[in-house]
């Protein structure tokens, strides 16, 4: 194996070489050489090491060739020969701008409208209806949820859409929608409210034709715009859920779905905790469909499909 440059911690790569073996270099030496960058053991371990300390998200060793697919871009885009390259910009003085990219590259931003519909049902008929009815006990008029890890927007407009349509008299409430990302090019594209046709299948028939406007191309590429009444209850920030959080007031109910599964466990068990610290009691916190806060934490208690309830 090359050894890797200086520039980059040496640590890093005595790790990656002392858990390589003689058959793996072998096994893997055909694929590396097919490829237009060459890219070591070294190099991932490097990158995998930098983005478990940023964003908290571990990239396990069958993720190396999504690394390689998703850098190899930025690579072409930098003029850079090599990984090896690559590994000591980001070490460099000049690192701390390349980052960002590296971090919105490497972060998986799946998603789609009214996904996982049951979560959208349950804010519905249950999470709202509660709100409605600490009002009524003579609490003030407010409605706050959170959308933590939104990546382009369909989440969180989903959740505006379903709001908008059970709250008739939304007009008398202080209702606000917080949606965050750690990727910053995903919260560009989600402020902007504009998606190709095929995306909005999956709203409720009723709830497109209400909040989404045709965009009309000349060359064919028509788009769907998310009406300004549902654009006006959110607001997007980037947000990096390992770092300090900004948010004084407490939730009716957060959103993160498809986010945890990309932390260690003592990340998840932390960021859950910070979740119920966040929530109303009694909030509710909706988790992915692969989610679990089992042997996690205490302050919550399951009480749906991926539906969890703090418990004090």
């Amino acid at each position: 194996m090359t050894p890797p440059p200086d520039p980059y911690p040496r640590s890093a790569a005595a790790a990656a070489s002392g858990r390589a073996t003689a058959a793996r270099a072998a096994s893997s030496r055909g694929l590396a050489d097919s490829r237009e960058f060459r890219f070591e053991a070294a190099n991932f371990t490097f990158i995998a090491d930098l983005l478990r300390r940023l964003a908290g998200i571990h990239l396990a060793a069958h993720k190396r060739e999504m690394v390689y697919a998703r850098l190899a871009r930025r690579l072409r885009t930098l003029g850079l020969p090599d990984f090896d390259a690559y590994c000591a910009l980001i070490n460099s003085d000049r690192g701390a701008d390349e980052i960002g990219f590296l971090v919105n590259a490497l972060t998986t931003n799946l998603t789609a409208f009214f996904r996982e519909a049951h979560h959208f049902d349950h804010l519905a008929n249950v999470a709202l209806p509660e709100v409605r009815a600490r009002v009524g006990a003579g609490r003030p008029q407010r409605l706050r949820l959170w959308s933590a890890g939104c990546s382009s927007g369909p989440e969180a407009y989903s959740i505006a859409m379903t709001v908008l349509a059970n709250v008739t008299d939304l007009g008398r409430w202080d209702a606000r929608i917080l949606a965050t990302d750690i990727d910053t090019a995903m919260v560009a594209t989600a402020r902007r409210g504009e998606y190709g046709i095929d995306a909005l299948q999956t709203v409720p028939p009723a709830f497109r034709d209400r909040f989404a406007r045709l965009l009309r191309d000349p060359t064919g590429q028509d788009r769907l715009s998310i009406a300004p009444e549902v654009r006006r209850l959110v607001t997007f920030k980037p947000l990096n859920l390992l770092e300090p959080w900004p948010m004084s007031g407490l939730f009716d109910a957060i959103f993160c779905r498809n986010v945890l599964i990309y932390f260690d466990r003592a990340g998840r068990s932390g960021i859950a905790d910070r979740f119920a610290a966040l929530l109303v009691p009694r909030g509710f916190l909706y988790l992915g469909h692969s989610e679990s806060l089992f042997g996690l934490t205490d302050r919550f208690r399951q009480i749906g499909q991926t539906i969890y309830r703090r418990s004090d």
